[in-house]
């Protein structure tokens, strides 16, 4: 059974969907005790970090407890940034931190003559980048992966954000969008997409199949 994180981040309709799709058994615990049960959980988000602050005290213990006893913990968009030590959008909200860094926000501008700046982009002529991210980017892959097993250098994922995780050693799948920034991200059985793989076609389907089949060990 796979856990799904219901804390009012929005984008839960469409998980439920994409897990659905995939034949999956999932419920919405409405307590940190009901993760009890659970095999694997997946921490959903969309929007400011501030409402990453919902997942307070007891769900974060809860949460790091399946996650000590070895049980798949997957992050999507906000939910990934959670992850994380915190946000520069929410600096009052300390993040899971079970990967080291700070989410940035996006630059709104590059250098003109930025290999950015080209057709499709999201940067016109004159350095000036369209933020937030939204819509189809590429991956590049930096390291093998369970979450991103049999996912290809260059396939295109869906994105929709302002802020960003910074590239480390976690960093399994990268993008570059005025910077690079991780689009990907993973440490042992815990794993993170900023981009929406429940949006993300057969590649998003490809990702959370990876997922499940950690789960199911």
């Amino acid at each position: 059974m796979i856990a799904l994180i219901d804390y009012g981040a929005g984008n839960l309709t469409s998980v439920r969907k994409a897990l659905g799709h995939l034949g999956v058994r999932f419920s919405t615990p409405t307590s940190p005790g009901e993760l009890t049960g659970a095999r694997g959980i997946i921490v959903p988000g969309v929007g400011n970090f501030e409402v990453t602050g919902a997942l307070g005290p007891e769900w974060r213990t809860a949460i790091l407890e399946q996650v000590s006893q070895e049980h798949p913990l997957l992050g999507i968009c906000v939910g990934m940034q959670w992850l994380f030590d915190g946000s520069a959008e929410a600096p009052d909200h300390e993040g899971l931190a079970v990967m080291a860094g700070l989410c940035q926000q996006l630059p709104e501008a590059v250098a003109a003559d930025d290999p950015d700046v080209a057709e499709g982009s999201g940067v016109d002529g004159r350095g000036r980048l369209k933020v937030p991210h939204v819509g189809w980017n590429s991956l590049r892959l930096t390291r093998a992966s369970w979450l991103l097993d049999g996912v290809n250098e260059g396939d295109q994922v869906y994105f929709t954000h302002s802020f960003a995780a910074p590239v480390t050693d976690d960093c399994v799948g990268s993008t570059r969008y005025g910077v690079d920034f991780a689009a990907a991200v993973e440490r042992g059985q815990v794993g993170g997409v900023q981009f929406h793989p429940e949006k993300s076609s057969d590649v998003g389907l490809r990702i959370l199949g990876n997922f499940l089949r950690r789960v199911e060990g």
